[in-house]
């Protein structure tokens, strides 16, 4: 059978808390501008927040009034959703910490994933947040999907547990070659 072929991510569909709460922490905290609102057509009684992740897509969230943040943190249960990534560049994530802490947002600090820095938190109803940042620019005519490609390959050869940054600069030595 031939698949559906998916082309990339529409929207991602997050339940909030009250409207003031959501727009607080993803356009307040994390820049994405609310370009527009209105009822949830599948339920008018709850809110639906379009906010523009950057790269020419969007969030959204359903808010009802009468909902508050949690105190715990989400149950990690097969299925649900662990995390949700955003990429920012290098200067952003570098400061990342200090702006989360200035909010009162604690963080995980900058975690180095060999390929990518990665800093961890929480929104507001208890989801794990990612930010994300490439440690490399891919070449002229390559995508970063190339260079991690090449780089996983290059991991496996040499018996690595993981990408490291020395298997993503010879990826982009030979990917520059060609």
């Amino acid at each position: 059978m031939t698949p559906i072929q998916v082309q990339g991510i529409h929207h991602i569909t997050l339940n909030g808390a009250d409207r003031q709460t959501s727009v607080d922490f993803w356009e307040g905290v994390l820049g994405m501008p609310l370009i527009f609102e209105q009822p949830n057509l599948d339920e008018p009684s709850i809110n639906h927040l379009y906010f523009d992740t950057g790269d020419g897509r969007t969030l959204t969230v359903f808010t009802e009034e009468g909902r508050k943040p949690p105190s715990q943190k989400l149950a990690q249960a097969p299925g649900s959703l662990h995390h949700i990534a955003f990429w920012v560049a290098q200067a952003t994530i570098r400061l990342a910490e200090e702006r989360l802490k200035a909010r009162g947002i604690g963080s995980s600090g900058i975690k180095d994933r060999g390929f990518m820095d990665s800093l961890y938190f929480r929104d507001p109803m208890g989801l794990l947040v990612e930010l994300a940042s490439y440690k490399f620019d891919p070449p002229q005519g390559k995508t970063h999907g190339d260079v991690l490609n090449r780089a996983h390959q290059l991991r496996l050869e040499r018996g690595g547990l993981a990408i490291e940054t020395g298997d993503v600069a010879d990826a982009l030595a030979e990917l520059s070659k060609r």
